[in-house]
């Protein structure tokens, strides 16, 4: 029989810093928060996208980072994916009582995406996204796979990303971003029918 769900448990969180020859990034990320964010990663777009995954996974979710952006923006995106992967898995910790699977279809206007997770321990990302152009504003579209694939490597995370439809690609992006949120966002619940049993018949995760 499973403990007694825990309606007062502490929240989860975690502080990251991640040093580099090339990039310097801190995270403070709490799991059970209310979606604030304060980012300042010198990337705008990357700014925004990452406001979408804290306001929309309720996750308060604060980034730093300084890169090498004289060369160019992808090892601050890459590292700020792997940074926000490594202080997810280190606030879930054993992951008792969690709901482990997350999905989500989310539209903005005439696109639409799906993202589905499973915070497995297992690291994998199946990224489906045929962006319409190379460049948002001056944000390379190609980086927002590096950033989930850094995600999905250091959360120890299955991810199956896939852009359904869409013709504008800050669009396309945007709907990636939030559906992830919102797939992560039912992954992390609590859920009280599980108390503190981990979610997988090998009894670790």
């Amino acid at each position: 029989m499973n403990a007694p769900f825990d309606t007062t448990a502490a929240h989860r969180t975690a502080r990251v810093a991640r040093r580099t020859a090339e990039t310097d990034i801190e995270v403070v990320l709490d799991v059970d928060g209310a979606g604030h964010t304060q980012l300042a990663t010198g990337i705008g777009f990357l700014d925004h996208m990452l406001d979408q995954v804290g306001r929309h996974a309720m996750l308060d979710l604060e980034v730093r980072a300084k890169g090498d952006l004289h060369v160019d923006a992808h090892h601050t995106v890459e590292d700020a994916g792997i940074a926000i992967g490594d202080a997810l898995r280190q606030a879930l910790g054993d992951k008792r009582g969690i709901r482990r699977y997350g999905h989500a279809c989310v539209p903005l206007d005439e696109a639409l995406s799906r993202a589905v997770i499973d915070l497995s321990g297992r690291p994998g990302l199946t990224f489906h996204v045929p962006f319409t152009r190379a460049l948002v504003g001056g944000f390379d579209v190609d980086l927002v796979h590096e950033f989930f694939q850094g995600f999905a490597n250091h959360a120890m995370a299955t991810l199956h990303l896939d852009n359904l439809r869409g013709d504008n690609a800050h669009h396309q992006a945007e709907t990636v971003f939030k559906a992830f949120a919102r797939a992560l966002r039912v992954a992390c619940e609590r859920d009280p029918r599980a108390g503190a049993a981990v979610p997988s018949t090998k009894g670790s995760l």
